[in-house]
């Protein structure tokens, strides 16, 4: 039998020129109307002599595909056993014959993978090349609308008896889950027939890569079946799971890569499970009137030359989200563990207790244990540092981990440059570039709030690396006049918003000043 392709239609309603194809056995299908022959619609008057349904014809001057319908039989004796919810009759129609020891599946080449039945191993023989699909020279290519891919050979005798039509739906399988490129490359014509390909492949990593690259090869072509319940198709079999399998393969959606929305459904998910700005008030009023609070999804950096009092203003913040009783977690890398907790102490008691010998001048010892207990009891708060030689990639791993693993909704750590250690300017810039990437996309990938403080040079732009300005969200640009005549001024800190991806206000954002007796900083109205 010979399968000619790009011939006219015979179809009166089609009429293309070149969307047809037959095979010599008198069966054809065009491709624009997605209709088979013979059948009882009206064709041209010319249909029957070109294309008849039974007999043979001159065929000299008609394109021959090399795709030759047949079964290859196994060289060796054996029989057509059942095993594993797969019926002798199925085992037969794909040539699958079990020996006392082994199953074989023959290839299209005649490639032979055998599988161990007692170790349950493969391996294979007669030039077996595991560059074409089991099962493909069962059926033409475009004699159907759909064929169903697997990953593995029982899998697909499993799907062909579910669906109870394997030649009207042909069913193949893959050697292995990790096709080669020749594969590929031998196949894709094959499988460019089809209309639909659909994946009946495991829910694991492999069986995802494989589902991108198909998607990637035939776009607009791949739908995927759920496999929720079961891990493979043979299990739905085994299981009794017949219907429950076809219901899934008749739903099979189409499937995009990740990385990619395409469908309806994709695009509806979005719409309804995307959280809304969640931002939590910084109590800095003219600030939450430009910004409405620090936003999770988001990367916010505070950015002013040193001596201006950030750090002071990033632990106000601190306070207020664990008063608010908010998991977070901060690192302060220009001062000591106890520093910072201590500057937490001071604000909860109103007064300056940053260091020990204040504590005992004031005698209130007592009152910071018990300050201490009144931050820390709901275990909200997570300090941490990393140690020397750490990386980017550490701040990294650290950040997800008390997202994931500690449900903090913020993290706070400054200043970025000193995360860092580059031989050089450019280097430490590029390590810059990346880390500031890297946070932008997993602040909005967890849904945290990322909050850090970026050093100024003598021009007012980040130090080392501008693209620290370049991925954050919100840029507060801080400014005091350390020079200032009249203490108050000198004490001042004022806040303007320079970027304000969120909610787009920027300008002037009010003023903070601090308070050498209770060390800590206060809004100016």
């Amino acid at each position: 039998m010979a399968e000619l392709a790009h011939k006219p239609c015979p179809y009166v309603s089609c009429g293309s020129s070149d969307a047809f194809s037959y095979n010599t056995d008198g069966y054809g299908k065009c491709h624009a109307c997605s209709q088979g022959y013979p059948s009882k619609r009206e064709t041209f008057a010319w249909a029957k002599e070109k294309y008849p349904t039974s007999g043979n014809n001159d065929w000299n001057d008609m394109a021959v595909i090399d795709y030759t319908p047949k079964k290859i039989e196994s060289k060796d004796d054996g029989r057509y056993q059942s095993m594993r919810g797969i019926n002798a009759t199925t085992m037969e129609d794909y040539g699958v014959k079990t020996f006392p020891d082994r199953q074989e599946y023959v290839y299209p080449s005649g490639g032979i993978k055998v599988r161990r039945l007692d170790e349950k191993a493969f391996y294979t023989k007669d030039g077996f090349k595991g560059d074409e699909l089991f099962g493909m020279n069962l059926f033409t290519s475009g004699s159907s609308k759909m064929v169903t891919v697997t990953e593995g050979e029982l899998d697909a005798l499993s799907v062909a008896q579910m669906l109870k039509s394997s030649y009207t739906n042909p069913v193949v399988s893959l050697p292995s889950a990790t096709p080669s490129k020749k594969l590929w490359e031998n196949c894709k014509e094959w499988l460019d027939g089809f209309e639909k390909i659909i994946l009946s492949v495991d829910t694991d990593d492999a069986g995802n890569s494989l589902a991108d690259r198909m998607a990637k090869l035939f776009p607009n072509k791949v739908y995927r079946v759920p496999h929720d319940k079961y891990k493979d198709a043979n299990e739905f079999l085994q299981n009794g799971a017949q219907a429950e399998f076809k219901s899934a393969w008749w739903n099979a959606k189409k499937y995009t890569p990740e990385n990619i929305l395409n469908t309806a459904d994709q695009f509806l998910s979005l719409y309804h499970d995307t959280p809304e700005h969640i931002y939590v008030e910084t109590g800095i009023q003219a600030l939450d009137d430009k910004i409405l609070g620090l936003m999770q999804g988001h990367f916010t950096v505070f950015k002013a030359p040193t001596g201006i009092g950030k750090t002071e203003l990033m632990r106000y913040l601190e306070y207020n989200m664990l008063q608010k009783g908010i998991p977070i977690a901060a690192w302060h890398l220009e001062e000591t563990k106890l520093r910072s907790l201590l500057g937490l102490v001071s604000y909860h008691l109103n007064d300056n207790l940053t260091r020990r010998d204040l504590i005992d001048l004031k005698n209130r010892g007592d009152d910071v244990v018990q300050a201490i207990k009144d931050i820390t009891k709901d275990e909200n708060f997570y300090q941490f540092f990393l140690g020397d030689g750490a990386s980017a990639e550490d701040l990294i791993d650290q950040i997800r981990f008390f997202s994931q693993a500690c449900g903090c909704k913020f993290i706070f750590f400054e200043p970025i440059q000193d995360v860092i250690s580059g031989s050089s300017e450019e280097s430490k810039e590029q390590q810059l570039a990346d880390l500031s990437v890297r946070l932008s996309k997993l602040a909005a990938e967890l849904n945290v709030g990322i909050v850090s403080i970026g050093h100024t040079n003598e021009n007012g732009d980040f130090k080392y690396c501008k693209m620290i300005g370049q991925r954050a969200s919100v840029i507060i640009d801080l400014y005091r006049d350390k020079e200032a005549e009249d203490l108050q001024e000198r004490n001042t800190t004022y806040l303007k918003i320079e970027k304000n991806r969120p909610s787009s206000e920027e300008g002037s954002a009010g003023k903070m000043r601090f308070n050498y007796d209770t060390f800590t900083l206060r809004e100016v109205i």
